[in-house]
């Protein structure tokens, strides 16, 4: 069927708009996101909730729609959404269609819903989602591999949702791509989820668009969604900055994190940085870390692409054991349904060994597949 065996290590659900009402504990439901058609005279579909920005829900539905088309499919409706919203069936037949043989599901519209201000409407959003996506998934867990989204305000509760989805055959969950500043990711409050996630054998995922101050992204900033757009993995740079110099996998050797949709082609330059500021200033600045930063990025940060080749230049230093390709199904940037072709058009001519790597193994060895 394939020329290659590919697992997409981020590839995404589209949930119906109405499963957050229906789902949520009953004293947040008038309160639920959903969606509203024709918002503010704009045509098209929009998900919205409370204070996150209103998102047009064809987008996250685009995969395949030529470019030139894409205007136009911006205006409709989740009516137009692809079978496989609905039925996993159908996305067993789209896996087949596109040559992939497993994917790794993260949430749509749950994206921005890590901006939401109000923790606790945030926390049942997320068991909701936990909820409906576990579901799915248990059409077949050997292709259809859900992650889970946890927030972290309160520790005991996160470690608690992050055992309950667990137990629901999840294999890892979304985090903030970015803590709250006064409160980042090597403060020691977080230090029992840690615990929690190494000891469940749980990546947590930093994925694009999920900061706690929102998704960074603002079409309504002009010129500056521009800029916001070009910089938002800075953002995942911080995160591993502080959880490296920070001492958390110094501590927690086997705690796995997961940059998403975040591009590899920085991660060599980052790496560099960071070994180069610890080895020159770390006695300055007290740092007592036993290995190389650069040695805790190689040992506990993986990261997923869609498209980018300039990391190809770079294996030697984040190389293959790290790296996942993915389709991003059904998202705009999708490679559906042309994922065999342009994997061999953009990195067929790397060595075998390294790219069953890149678009199966490494994947198949971080959430536990075949």
């Amino acid at each position: 069927m394939s020329d290659y065996r590919l697992i997409s290590a981020d590839s995404h659900f589209v949930e119906p708009p109405t499963m957050w009402a229906e789902r949520m504990d009953q004293r947040f439901r008038d309160r639920a996101p959903h969606t509203v058609k024709g918002l503010r005279g704009r045509e098209g579909e929009f998900f919205v909730c409370e204070n996150i920005t209103p998102m047009a829900v064809a987008g996250f539905f685009g995969a395949g729609v030529p470019s030139a088309e894409l205007p136009e499919h911006n205006k409709r409706g989740f009516d137009a959404a692809p079978k496989s919203v609905w039925d996993p069936a159908y996305r067993l037949k789209d896996q087949d269609r596109d040559g992939v043989q497993a994917e790794v599901i993260y949430t749509s519209m749950g994206m921005p819903l890590f901006g939401l201000d109000d923790a606790d409407l945030r926390s049942a959003c997320f068991r909701a989602f936990n909820d409906w996506a576990a579901e799915y998934c248990s059409h077949d867990f050997k292709r259809l591999v859900p992650l889970g989204m946890i927030t972290l305000e309160d520790i005991r509760g996160a470690v608690a949702e992050l055992q309950r989805i667990a137990k629901k055959g999840m294999k890892g969950a979304m985090i903030w791509a970015e803590a709250p500043d006064e409160r980042p990711y090597s403060h020691p409050d977080y230090e029992p989820f840690w615990a929690a996630a190494q000891d469940l054998d749980m990546p947590l995922s930093l994925h694009i668009l999920t900061a706690r101050k929102g998704t960074g992204a603002d079409q309504r900033a002009g010129r500056d969604f521009l800029l916001s757009l070009a910089n938002l993995h800075h953002q995942i740079e911080r995160s591993l900055s502080v959880m490296v110099y920070g001492g958390v996998f110094e501590k927690f050797p086997r705690l796995r994190i997961v940059s998403a949709e975040n591009d590899v082609g920085w991660m060599a330059y980052f790496m560099y940085r960071l070994d180069t500021v610890q080895n020159r200033l770390g006695a300055v600045g007290g740092m007592k870390l036993p290995m190389r930063a650069s040695d805790y990025i190689k040992r506990q940060v993986f990261a997923t692409f869609i498209a980018d080749p300039v990391f190809v230049d770079s294996l030697h230093r984040y190389g293959p054991d790290n790296i996942m390709w993915s389709s991003d199904y059904p998202h705009t940037a999708a490679t559906f349904p042309r994922s065999q072709e342009i994997v061999a058009k953009r990195f067929g001519a790397l060595p075998e060994n390294q790219l069953r790597k890149i678009v199966h193994d490494t994947a198949a060895q971080v959430y536990g597949l075949q």
